[in-house]
């Protein structure tokens, strides 16, 4: 279980695809590897992979096919910057949503329309998770948890503050990006309990 809340901006160091699985190697900070065990989970994108092995500072995450076809992963080469969160201790903060790591879609970033000093990025909603998202509710975005500030048709809107932009992926991806989507558990529950 995540939060949200991005830990750091890391650097994918490998790709190597293996028919219909890959190997992710990701290089990250000594902070993000203190305590490191084999099996630990990180959310990479917004996407909860096992960390299987390490070298230095060059984690591998092994990647299957259900994963590559549901998420944006398979399309990571080296040098791209990737989104990386630990699991949430039970005596941690709460600073995000409950995200689980599982992504639901993938959207594309349509627009982007600078502020003052924030933006307002507008993302394709695609229909099969179009229900789990209304105004002011959270949804993760790369494994950032964002509030929904408009929802249209088959579009959604977050508006993001410096710290954001400045800290994670959102803050460099144009018009065109693939993102990963994870809407509110919480939405799909309730869904399921009314509708048994």
């Amino acid at each position: 279980m995540f939060t949200g809340i991005v830990e750091e901006l890391a650097e994918v160091a490998a790709l190597h695809r293996a028919g219909d699985a890959a190997v992710l190697t990701v290089r990250m900070s000594p902070a993000l590897l203190d305590g490191i065990h084999r099996g630990d989970s990180y959310a990479i994108n917004g996407v909860c992979l096992t960390a299987t092995t390490w070298d230095g500072g060059d984690v591998d995450f092994d990647v299957m096919g259900e994963t590559l076809d549901r998420s944006s992963l398979g399309a990571l080469a080296a040098s791209d910057p990737v989104n990386v969160e630990r699991p949430v201790r039970l005596a941690d903060r709460l600073g995000g949503h409950l995200v689980q790591g599982h992504v639901d879609a993938v959207g594309e970033i349509t627009a982007r329309a600078p502020q003052q000093r924030w933006e307002v990025v507008t993302i394709t909603l695609p229909q099969s998770i179009s229900r789990y998202v209304v105004e002011k509710g959270s949804i993760t975005v790369d494994g950032i948890s964002l509030t929904v500030s408009a929802v249209g048709t088959d579009t959604f809107e977050v508006s993001l503050i410096p710290e954001t932009l400045g800290r994670t992926t959102l803050g460099s991806k144009g018009v065109g990006a693939i993102v990963n989507l994870e809407v509110d558990v919480v939405a799909k529950y309730v869904e399921r309990l009314m509708n048994p």
